[in-house]
């Protein structure tokens, strides 16, 4: 009876510790609060942003997802949930802030630009990613800079920063540019490549990656001088610092081991998608200035 009694209590007590503990990590945490109330973690994702977040023969895979899957392992690790379920959500450069500002969607995995804009809605994990706007053509068709394209067409993607720096320019040197606005990069794609439109301006990273699965890749080029600077970071909830801080100290320990660097050859060095883009002095110094100490 005494040893029943002593095994019971000591199951009690292990029962007792773990339920403290996830209580104890998610205090003061609205989003691990509501990971638990409805029993999953819902990852928003781009289905079509190469090769950061896309879909292929039925899973969604990428830079970007790679970490987020990371990241959704940290959570359950905290919480002392190994079961939680994971909600996959399709977002799009329209979608994406909404869903994570109105609690659709717990993190955004794609190829999302950090600016001070976007922080009155949302909230950013460290820098993952550095790119920035330029143009993607028909190699001959003469293009090489923005000021090539007066009197021409352009596809640019609604609610991207690609879009504003596109704009400011046309405005602040009076280059008539005619625009034609596209929902997402596949349909860019479509009007560049149908000839409906002389050029794309979106991030260079994307435009590779554009070009990698094209019919004829040797026809398209990617020029001109960055137009904005744009860094990629993964996307979540605001005014919580508590959820935050777990995603940053894991991107931070990636970036301190080494690990982080063996993420981007994966996908970059070559990538799977063909892409090939030998990470750059900024991206690795960024990476090196967010490796925080413990």
């Amino acid at each position: 009876m005494f040893k029943k009694i002593t095994i019971a209590a000591a199951l009690t007590a292990f029962i007792s510790a773990s339920f403290f503990t996830s209580v104890s990590a998610q205090k003061g945490s609205y989003v691990l609060q509501r990971i638990i109330d409805r029993g999953s973690i819902n990852m928003g994702h781009r289905e079509a942003s190469v090769p950061f977040a896309y879909i292929k023969d039925g899973n969604v895979q990428g830079y970007s997802i790679d970490l987020c899957n990371m990241f959704i392992e940290k959570i359950k690790s905290t919480l002392k949930m190994p079961d939680l379920k994971v909600k996959l959500v399709p977002v799009t450069s329209q979608t994406r802030l909404a869903l994570i500002a109105n609690g659709t969607i717990d993190m955004e995995c794609g190829s999302t630009t950090n600016n001070l804009t976007r922080q009155k809605q949302v909230d950013y994990l460290p820098v993952t990613f550095i790119t920035g706007t330029k143009l993607a053509s028909k190699k001959g068709s003469g293009i090489t800079e923005i000021e090539d394209m007066e009197g021409k067409v352009i596809a640019l993607s609604q609610g991207t920063t690609n879009e504003k720096a596109v704009k400011r320019i046309m405005k602040a040197q009076g280059i008539k540019i005619k625009i034609v606005n596209v929902k997402d990069h596949p349909q860019a794609w479509l009007a560049l490549t149908s000839g409906r439109v002389d050029a794309y301006a979106t991030d260079d990273v994307l435009l590779y990656g554009l070009i990698s699965k094209a019919k004829n890749p040797d026809q398209w080029q990617v020029t001109g001088r960055f137009l904005s600077f744009d860094p990629y970071s993964l996307m979540v909830p605001r005014d919580d610092s508590t959820y935050r801080r777990i995603g940053t100290v894991l991107l931070a320990d990636l970036m301190r081991s080494g690990e982080m660097l063996k993420i981007y050859d994966k996908w970059f060095n070559p990538g799977p998608t063909g892409i090939n883009m030998p990470i750059s002095d900024t991206l690795r110094v960024a990476f090196e200035i967010q490796a925080l100490p413990h």
